[in-house]
């Protein structure tokens, strides 16, 4: 299986999650390698695999000037997080627990101040560089130079030689395809399964996967559903959005997510039941999901204005792994994704609406295409066409692969979720047997 297939990821902003300084000439001034803050989410990664995960995305790490998207030096740990040694040695912690690694690569635009940006950068008729969406501190790169394309696939290279996975690329959507297309062709060469997740919030996704050779895009389109259906009690907008999801899986596996470093979390958006509830679609709906961390345990924090708006998205971890305040958030979340791990063949799954009214909603997956069913030919290709023999997720007992994680005929999930007159979610076999029932924090699950 391929990682589109079987990857569960925990999503973490280091900086905020290490407890790094962000802004101004204290974060600077804490640039100090010898704090070794990126080791600090080590005793996480059990906390990761506990949960079901089977891989970990991790936002910046990179020589930044604030936040980690205003990138100094790409190839250099940034000294609020530590060192390249530190790096090597969560890297192994991770090989350890048979977590895979995905970074976030910022490749639209850089710091002002970055070494290369006279270079590098985006020209405007006058001779002045192109700020990124009038950032004065962020240049926007030149897609069109050659040298561009070196300097981006020379840098995830140097990281995948390192061992990681795959890269999330930052403002994929806004960056020319033909650039991907060149910059993942060459990379391809020598990581054939690398994985190229594309940050899309708008635009056409299927385009923008097939054009630039990407894997996969952010799916933020079921992610609007989802919530919006929930907080306006309104599920007609969640089914437009399941037929739409089904008809983007015929083509590629969209990465789905309830929450990230960029929007106000779930539970402060629709409340604990229904981050409950958001969770339960999340995972037994097709794509890759990813958890962003806090989610799994109910954190609160609302997107602000300005330029700390994303700071309440991105808190520090507690020094040690536990539950949380909400410890029967973090059971439904290893429950679901342990339902998810004994039907991996979601990933590709197809989506009909049963029944809807304002209030609930029943839907229903089965396998995506004849060709994923048991004992049916296998190209061992996943849908990119790339090979599947990379990534293993060993150690995760509650994955189902007995089979490969290949559906047998007959399989499907039925699955209702209500908002009234009390919040609940319930999932059955084909044959009506129950696989999850959810009714309220101090209902049976």
């Amino acid at each position: 299986m391929s990682l589109l297939d079987d990857a569960i990821w925990w999503h973490v902003y280091p900086l905020g999650a290490a407890g790094a300084p962000i802004r101004g000439n204290q974060a600077r001034e804490a640039a100090d390698p010898g704090e070794h803050r990126l080791l600090r989410l080590v005793p996480w990664l059990d906390y990761a695999v506990e949960l079901g995960c089977s891989g970990v995305l991790l936002g910046p790490i990179f020589e930044s000037a604030s936040h980690g998207y205003d990138t100094l030096d790409h190839m250099a740990i940034d000294r609020r997080l530590g060192s390249e040694e530190d790096f090597e040695a969560f890297m192994a912690a991770c090989r350890e627990r048979g977590l895979n690694v995905m970074l976030d690569g910022v490749f639209n635009h850089v710091a002002a101040s970055h070494p290369r940006a006279e270079e590098l950068a985006l020209r405007l008729p006058d001779g002045g560089l192109a700020c990124w969406e009038g950032h004065s501190e962020l240049l926007t790169l030149d897609h069109s130079k050659p040298a561009v394309v070196d300097f981006v696939a020379d840098i995830m290279l140097h990281w995948l030689r390192k061992g990681i996975a795959g890269w999330r690329l930052d403002v994929a959507y806004a960056v020319p395809p033909r650039f991907w297309a060149e910059t993942v062709g060459r990379v391809r060469g020598e990581f054939p399964n690398a994985l190229f997740l594309g940050e899309a919030i708008h635009g056409d996704y299927a385009r923008i996967v097939a054009d630039g050779r990407l894997d996969t895009v952010t799916q933020y389109e079921l992610w609007k559903a989802i919530w919006s259906s929930i907080k306006d009690v309104n599920f007609w907008e969640l089914a437009w959005a399941l037929d739409r999801q089904t008809e983007l899986c015929r083509g590629f596996v969209p990465q789905t997510f309830v929450g990230n470093h960029d929007v106000t979390r779930i539970a402060s958006q629709i409340g604990e039941t229904g981050a409950a509830l958001a969770a339960a679609m999340l995972f037994t709906l097709p794509g890759m999901p990813s958890i962003y961390y806090g989610d799994e345990r109910g954190v609160l924090g609302d997107k602000g204005e300005g330029i700390a708006a994303d700071d309440g998205l991105r808190p520090a971890l507690p020094p040690e792994p536990g539950e949380g305040d909400r410890p029967w958030m973090y059971r439904l979340y290893q429950e679901l994704i342990g339902l998810r791990r004994r039907h991996p063949w979601i990933a590709r799954g197809e989506v009909a609406v049963l029944a809807k009214d304002n209030s609930w909603i029943e839907y229903e997956v089965r396998p995506g295409g004849e060709g994923g069913l048991e004992g049916a030919p296998n190209s061992g290709r996943d849908g990119a066409g790339h090979a599947n023999d990379g990534h293993a997720n060993d150690g995760h007992a509650n994955d189902g692969h007995a089979n490969g994680g290949r559906p047998k005929a007959g399989d499907a999930l039925r699955v209702r979720i209500e908002l009234a007159p009390r919040a609940a979610a319930r999932v059955t076999d084909a044959a009506g047997n129950g696989l999850f029932d959810w009714r309220g924090p101090d209902g049976p699950a």
